[in-house]
């Protein structure tokens, strides 16, 4: 099991480039299944979680083809069907929580589906109800095996219908989406995600064929095609890595360019670390931070704490608010942090108490903090990622924390962020893999 060590205390200077977005791609590649011909995907990150994907998608007999360094094209002609069935397939998909949008691209085109339970983060309960239900609603039967603990869909050939999503899953919006692209009929889909990485595979399923309509809104009309052709693709930069990196360079009282951020798409990403009062300028496509002594967090109007949550998009994406806790223990002022959607996702909060942070978990979703206003460092410690985004947290506190830092399980880490470490030693930091 790997390990990071981390010299705290350096500051950071330069350029810096965000990934191609994991959310994104993880729905990309499954949808490549819809069609037989070639679709090529650029922009895609070197991480665990999309490595494990394609690699997936190639025992599954999609004839793979890696075309640059972020490049791949996907030919799913010969899909296997009778691996789909398989015990190694199933252990496989169970271990990755992206498989499950595996569900929607093979019931459409192949009328049938086995799926394990999947994996992922250990970030509390993360429900499957809003991609099952919705993919029924389609005319799908579902099966559970509880012998072999799968899950078995069926479709002759689904059927389109309304349905009111009873929330707005990002996951679940993708894999009805690319279920009913195929289906026969008008499909119309309320309450459906709108993120930036949805639109994005709406755009590229029109491209190949599909008939949607909505795009950017709640509520999505689809109209079904008998099949869809190949296209290209162009991943987005990830907003999760451009906020990762603000949160850094406030921590680290640095100085640092984040090029190409595709700024229209972070939404209310900037104006949140506005709030915690960290300085930051659009110029052009990049973004720049400027080094900050102080930053001081903002409070009501009426004069009350400031409280910062999660909601669906256009609101404050969920995967943020870790950086965001871990930026205002070195900020002036308090804030109350309200994870809304995960209730686990703060329990590693009593790693940052360790270091020194003035912070109180007031219960599984929400946590008050106290900011240092830099006055108090934090300690370096002995660490352990527990998911993806409370391990880029916790890289960020140990980069800005006074001594040395190791961080274990950083497996955790790789699943979501390529070569932080040499990226990030680039620009100043101080960082070994052991």
């Amino acid at each position: 099991m790997a390990s990071f060590v981390i010299e705290g205390g350096h500051r950071l200077s330069g350029e810096i480039h965000p990934q191609g977005a994991k959310n994104e791609v993880l729905q990309i590649i499954c949808a490549t299944l819809l069609t037989a011909e070639e679709v090529t995907v650029d922009n895609i990150p070197d991480i665990l979680d999309v490595n494990n994907l394609i690699q997936l998608m190639r025992e599954m007999g999609v004839t793979v083809s890696k075309k640059g360094i972020d490049s791949y094209s996907f030919k799913a002609e010969n899909v296997d069907l009778a691996y789909l069935e398989s015990d190694k397939f199933l252990k496989k998909c169970s271990s990755l929580r992206g498989s499950v949008m595996l569900i929607g691209p093979m019931v459409a085109r192949f009328g049938k589906a086995l799926i394990s339970k999947p994996g992922g983060d250990k970030i509390g309960r993360r429900r499957l109800d809003t991609h099952f239900l919705g993919i029924q609603n389609l005319g799908a039967d579902f099966r559970y095996d509880e012998g072999r603990g799968i899950y078995e869909i069926t479709a002759d050939r689904l059927q389109g219908n309304y349905m009111l999503l009873d929330e707005a899953s990002v996951t679940g919006t993708a894999n009805i989406v690319m279920a009913a692209v195929l289906a026969k009929g008008t499909t119309t889909i309320y309450n459906a995600a709108c993120e930036p990485y949805l639109q994005q595979l709406c755009r590229m399923l029109n491209r190949m064929g599909a008939r949607i309509s909505g795009i950017a809104s709640n509520l999505l009309t689809i109209e079904g095609v008998e099949e869809l052709h190949g296209t290209q693709h162009t991943v987005l930069p990830d907003m999760i890595e451009v906020g990762s990196f603000i949160g850094m360079a406030a921590m680290t009282k640095s100085e640092i360019t984040i090029k190409n951020v595709s700024y229209e798409n972070l939404g209310i990403i900037p104006e949140s670390f506005r709030r915690l009062g960290i300085k930051l300028e659009q110029r052009g496509d990049d973004i720049y931070v400027p080094a900050q002594e102080v930053y001081e967090i903002e409070s009501f109007i009426d004069g009350s704490i400031m409280t910062i949550a999660d909601a669906p998009w256009p609101g404050l994406t969920p995967d943020l608010l870790s950086v965001m806790l871990v930026v205002a223990t070195q900020a002036k002022g308090s804030v109350l942090i309200h994870q809304k959607m995960f209730e686990s996702r703060l329990f590693f909060v009593d790693k940052l108490i360790d270091m020194g942070a003035q912070i109180i978990l007031c219960d599984p979703h929400r946590a008050v903090v106290i900011g240092h206003n830099h006055g108090f460092k934090l300690r370096g410690a002995r660490l352990t990622s527990p998911d993806i985004r409370a391990g880029i947290a916790l890289l960020i506190a140990a980069m800005s924390a006074e001594g040395t830092s190791t961080i274990s399980n950083i497996e955790q880490i790789d699943r979501g962020y390529q070569n932080i470490e040499g990226r990030l030693n680039a620009i100043g930091a101080r960082i070994t893999r052991i």
